[in-house]
Formats: C-alpha cells, sequence, structure tokens
C-alpha cells in the first residue's frame, strides 16, 4: 500500500468515526462539536416535522439508523431519521430537557422527575431507572436583580438538564440536588458520587480516565473516572448580590489536552486538562457563554446570550478569529459539518454558517417565530426587550422569557447525518431539513 493509499484509508477511517460518533451530547465523551459530513450550504426543503406535546429542548442524536430525544411534554422518543415517523415514545414523570446517550443497545437519560432512566433503545422499554436526591433549577435571592431581592427566585434561564456520557461500563450525569453520579450501566448500582456547591446541569465530558464538568457553585472540576476523587478544581467568577455573572451552564470540550468551557461570569476558559491551569480565557464583556464550544483544525467556535454574537478563537491562544453578530440570544451549542457552522438562535431560527469566515450562508424561521405572537419579536428578529422587559417585578421577566421560548426558539443544538440537519424548537417539534 502506497503513501496516498495510506492516506486514503486513514481519511476513511476518521470518517466512519465522526459519523459513529453522534450517540450523546455534542457526539462523543470528549464533546467536540465536530460531526462528519456532508453538510448542506444551501436551504432546500424541510423533510419533515415530527410534533410533540411540548417544547423540544434536548439535542438530538443518532444510532443504528434511529434519532433519539428528549421532550418537554416528559417523553422520550425514537424517530426514523428518513420518514419523522415514531418508532416509540417512553414517558416519565418530568420534562426530559436532557440530551439521551445511547450505548450497547441501551439509551440513557435523566428526567426533571429526579430519576435516571436506562431505556432498551429498540423498542423503549425499561430496563432500570435511578432516583437522585431530587432536580432543581439554580434558585438566589434577588436574582439578576429581581424584585423582591430578599425573595428566592428559580432561574428561567436554567432550561437544560445534564446529559450522560457513557464509557467504560460507567454512566456519568449531573443532578439538580448538586451531585455528579457514576452508575452502573448495566445495573444503575451506583458507583460513587462528588458534592458540589450547587445544582450541576452541565454535561461531563470524559478524557484520559477523567471526568470534567462545572456546577452552578462557579467552580469547574476534574474527576477521577474511576474513583471519584477530585484531581483539580478551578474557580471562575463570583456575583453574590444578584447571582448573574456566576455559574457553568455550558459543558466542556476536551481536545488534545486543553479543556475549553464557557461560564455566566462572561468568559470562555481554556484549561489545562492535566493540572486545571488557566491557559487563557476570552471575555465577552458581561454577556453569558451557554453554548458548549465546538473545537476543530485548531479554533474554537461558540455564541453568547444578550450580546448575540458569534465568536471563533484560536484553540491555542484565545485570540478572536471571527466576531459575527447575530439577531439573538444563543443558548445552542455549535456543530461543525466539513466547512459549515450550525446554531439554533432563541429567535425561533436555525443557523448555517461558512466555518472560515463566520458569514450567514442560510437561516429557517420557524413557524411559530414567523407568527411572532405577543409583538416578541421586531421586524428584523431581533427581541423587541423594552417592550419584554419593562418591569424588574419579579414575575414580569419570568412572562417575558416565556414568550420568548413560545416563539419557537432553537435551545436543542442541530445534529447533521447523511447530509439532514436535525433540531428541536421550543414550538415542540423536532425538525428535519435539507
Amino acid at each position: 500500500m502506497n503513501g496516498s493509499q495510506i492516506g486514503v484509508l486513514l481519511a476513511s477511517l476518521c470518517a466512519m468515526a465522526a459519523a459513529n460518533a453522534q450517540s450523546m451530547f455534542r457526539g462523543d465523551a470528549t464533546h467536540s462539536g465536530r460531526y462528519a459530513g456532508p453538510a448542506p450550504r444551501q436551504f432546500h426543503r424541510v423533510k419533515w416535522k415530527f410534533p410533540t406535546g411540548d417544547r423540544v429542548m434536548s439535542s438530538p442524536v443518532f444510532k443504528d439508523n434511529v434519532i433519539y430525544f428528549g421532550g418537554d411534554d416528559g417523553n422520550v422518543y425514537a424517530v426514523d431519521p428518513e420518514t419523522g415517523r415514531q418508532i416509540w415514545k417512553r414517558a416519565t414523570n418530568g420534562p426530559v430537557p436532557a440530551t439521551p446517550a445511547i450505548v450497547d443497545g441501551t439509551l440513557y437519560v435523566g428526567s426533571y422527575d429526579g430519576k435516571f432512566y436506562a431505556l432498551d433503545a429498540r423498542t423503549g422499554a425499561l430496563k432500570w431507572k435511578v432516583a437522585t436526591e431530587g432536580e432543581r433549577r439554580f434558585e438566589a435571592k434577588g436574582l439578576h436583580g429581581l424584585q423582591p431581592k430578599n425573595q428566592t427566585i428559580a432561574d428561567p434561564f436554567d432550561v437544560f438538564l445534564s446529559s450522560p456520557v457513557v464509557v467504560n461500563g460507567s454512566v456519568y450525569f449531573g443532578s439538580g440536588d448538586g451531585n455528579l453520579y457514576a452508575l452502573d450501566s448495566a445495573t444503575g448500582d451506583l458507583h460513587w458520587k462528588f458534592k458540589t456547591g450547587d445544582v450541576v446541569h452541565a454535561s461531563p465530558a470524559v478524557a484520559d480516565g477523567v471526568l470534567f464538568f462545572g456546577s452552578w457553585d462557579s467552580y469547574f472540576y476534574a474527576v477521577d473516572a474511576t474513583t471519584g476523587k477530585e484531581k483539580w478544581r478551578f474557580h471562575a467568577g463570583e456575583d453574590p448580590l444578584i447571582h448573574n455573572q456566576v455559574g457553568f451552564q455550558s459543558s466542556p470540550a476536551v481536545v488534545n489536552g486543553v479543556v475549553y468551557t464557557g461560564c455566566r461570569d462572561a468568559n470562555l476558559y481554556a484549561l489545562d486538562a492535566a493540572t486545571g491551569k488557566e491557559k487563557w480565557r476570552f471575555n465577552t464583556e458581561l454577556s453569558w457563554v451557554i453554548t458548549s464550544p465546538a473545537v476543530a483544525d485548531g479554533k474554537v467556535f461558540f455564541a453568547t446570550s444578550d450580546s448575540s454574537l458569534y465568536h471563533v478563537v484560536d484553540a491555542n491562544s484565545g485570540k478572536p478569529v471571527v466576531r459575527q453578530q447575530g439577531k439573538a440570544y444563543m443558548f445552542s451549542s455549535p456543530a461543525i459539518v466539513g466547512d459549515v457552522a450550525f446554531i439554533g438562535v432563541l429567535n425561533g431560527t436555525l443557523e448555517a454558517r461558512d466555518v472560515k469566515t463566520g458569514e450567514l450562508l442560510w437561516d429557517y424561521q420557524v413557524e411559530t417565530s414567523k407568527q411572532n405572537k405577543g409583538w416578541v419579536l421586531t421586524a428584523d428578529r431581533k427581541f423587541n426587550i423594552p417592550f419584554l422587559y419593562h418591569s424588574n417585578w419579579r414575575e414580569a421577566p419570568i412572562v417575558a422569557n416565556d414568550q420568548q421560548i413560545r416563539i419557537g426558539g432553537v435551545f436543542s443544538s442541530p445534529l447533521v447525518v447523511n447530509g439532514v440537519v436535525y433540531f428541536g424548537s421550543a414550538d415542540g417539534f423536532l425538525y428535519a431539513l435539507e
């Protein structure tokens, strides 16, 4: 075999690995957010859309020619990727805004009912379930400056649950009870749990036998995957007054010995995976980094919340490469597929951007967003902030946030399989675009 043949073989093997790395959140255990092509650089049509009973915050995953995802109607779904036909659904007793993981014929996912489920991936039948100490959202007094300042308020932007990662016979996930759990993937037996200081809704990544994850206590942790023993922790920003610039909602990506993760303290961090030492940070000037970063070709791709910026930075230095102004907040995590980056936007659109320039190639707006009930959006699809957030009384911003969600905001992170883009919307549908 000559050099060119070896090169073709290696490229083919890499493509096959990337194609198979779609059965858990952000692709695989390291959460790089990179997927195999091809990717549509032009929008042609809606292949199908699948209705559920409530918003879809979960991100779809793909395994053995089936699309799986969770719904806030309390169901876990399995859908045919070609036709959008339901194969099965399984009810839990709470919303499922987590992304499932499918390994060796078993689907793993958590629910807001405080239970963690293992289901037969072929039929949806229950294999086992385990109760945590209970789910809850991050909460604080005077949250975001809301009044009354002495009342504890649950954060309406804490919209995701921790998505599981499965490695070497163990399944790992975070919980609103403040713990990171390690269970036997076959039986659900508890191997260990690691206590943090607050809610853990970020999804853990695994690399070289180490778990990496952040907590709402504003610490980022590295824990031995076998023993649960802490290796190091990194302290990010604090905000004891209004609890706005605090906490890890973003899930990490681990690439080439570096951990990349966003924080609500308005920074994207690059940490040494072995020591936890900060390599660099990219400051977004008070705008949260909720998106889980994608890493490809020496660059890091992510976006911000209220500044609505799409960023690409150098993975080694953190220096800016691309900065594009978007139209609305972005909580969805980018998916890199060949020369296209896909990301959801909370104004009810999915965007396709050129990987090198960040320029918008095309976008798709869901019908509920087009209807724009309640005048949530301006004519150019930006949030009507003065109208929505006219008061800081406790209920007013929560109602405004609910209005934003109900126009079909795309919190779900897109999945691309065989040139088709799959994503969920808060309008209650799972979409397939090509």
